[in-house]
């Protein structure tokens, strides 16, 4: 994320800088549409489609007293509000940057390079935080934690609880958000590739696990890998403030490892165990059953190339950094004698020359005799 400069000047209307300076308020006004949509009859049909969530299914659970329970599963109408929730996370983005991550930025005197990353390490461990955070709710309330059989048990989990339909389509909305947030925030053209390739993957997973219904292992996985990244950014906030603490990094490095073992063990024993013991095998679009040997190897390879793609950027940070660290602490040994060896030269420099001063007028003296 680049830095955005302030200038007294006023940029021409729907010039490019003029919707950057002022994207959030647009963004805003755009959103209010749908809102007001409600208010009238005309219009609620349409707004209803991008504000709530689409396709509710009421069931009657049996018992002393029957009570209705609503559940919702996936369709093309879901678009609508993802999109809506892209403007919502442009708006929350905007909102976080100006009146907290500004403010800090203005206290701490940031360089460029520092600014841009604190910025990113400022909303994503906001985000990562209150994800992690929503997604053991619905954990606990679900109590997957208690039964873990239940991430494949009863396959097809076409439909959902309220929570969990709403934690995906919030999820997909921040993570398209972040595209066009690269315009907004005027990101440097070599950061480009790399947001754009963690955008997709996140795009891809998510919107994978939503719509095969494997939303409760996708619901797991997210949570797990929210928390490390959660602690990854905030040790790179720490670090901005005092470059000595890096006790953050190693947990998280320690921590990151452990999410990939235990993410791939996940997977494996949901699709490849228990997912090809279950009763409902062969593929039926119209009941939401995907549960064929070719998905089950679509989704484990794409999760297994996912993490062996984030051990290896893993691997090479910590190259890197340990580079770094050696290079630096060479150049402290190589300053140490050379600064005690000018000391010793200057010392014997003054030394010298008081001697001489002291020799000259014995000297003179010889001399005249």
């Amino acid at each position: 994320m680049g830095i955005r400069k302030k200038t007294s000047k006023n940029p021409p209307v729907l010039s490019h800088e003029f919707v950057i300076q002022n994207h959030a308020d647009i963004v805003s006004c755009v959103a209010m549409v749908f809102v007001l949509g409600l208010m009238f009859e005309i219009t609620s049909k349409f707004a209803v489609l991008f504000i709530t969530v689409q396709y509710n299914v009421t069931i009657s659970t049996n018992g002393p007293e029957e009570t209705a329970v609503n559940h919702f599963h996936h369709g093309i109408k879901d678009l609508a509000t993802v999109f809506f929730y892209m403007l919502v996370a442009i708006i929350m983005h905007a909102i976080m940057q100006e009146y907290v991550l500004d403010k800090i930025n203005r206290k701490k005197h940031f360089s460029k390079t520092k600014h841009s990353k604190f910025n990113e390490s400022g909303q994503l461990s906001a985000f990562y935080l209150f994800s992690f955070g929503w997604g053991v709710s619905i954990l606990l309330s679900e109590k997957f934690f208690s039964n873990p059989v239940a991430l494949w048990e009863g396959y097809p989990h076409s439909l959902m609880p309220f929570q969990m339909k709403f934690y995906f389509i919030c999820q997909m909305g921040y993570w398209l958000h972040a595209l066009p947030e690269m315009y907004f925030q005027k990101t440097k053209k070599e950061d480009i590739p790399r947001q754009l390739v963690y955008i997709a993957l996140y795009l891809v997973h998510i919107a994978g696990a939503y719509i095969v219904n494997l939303n409760r292992l996708g619901l797991v996985l997210l949570v797990l890998h929210y928390f490390v990244e959660f602690l990854f950014h905030v040790s790179r906030l720490i670090y901005f403030s005092n470059e000595n603490r890096q006790t953050g990094f190693t947990i998280w490095a320690v921590l990151f490892v452990l999410a990939r073992l235990l993410t791939l063990s996940l997977s494996v024993l949901t699709v490849g165990f228990g997912l090809s013991t279950a009763e409902n095998q062969g593929f039926d679009l119209a009941a939401g059953n995907f549960n064929i040997l070719f998905v089950r190897i679509t989704v484990l390879a794409a999760i297994c190339l996912t993490q062996a793609f984030m051990m290896w950027k893993f691997i090479n940070f910590q190259l890197r950094r340990w580079r770094e660290h050696a290079q630096a602490q060479t150049l402290k040994k190589k300053q140490v004698p050379t600064k005690s060896k000018s000391k010793k030269d200057k010392a014997n420099g003054v030394n010298g020359v008081s001697s001489h001063s002291a020799d000259a007028p014995r000297a003179r003296k010889e001399k005249s005799s």
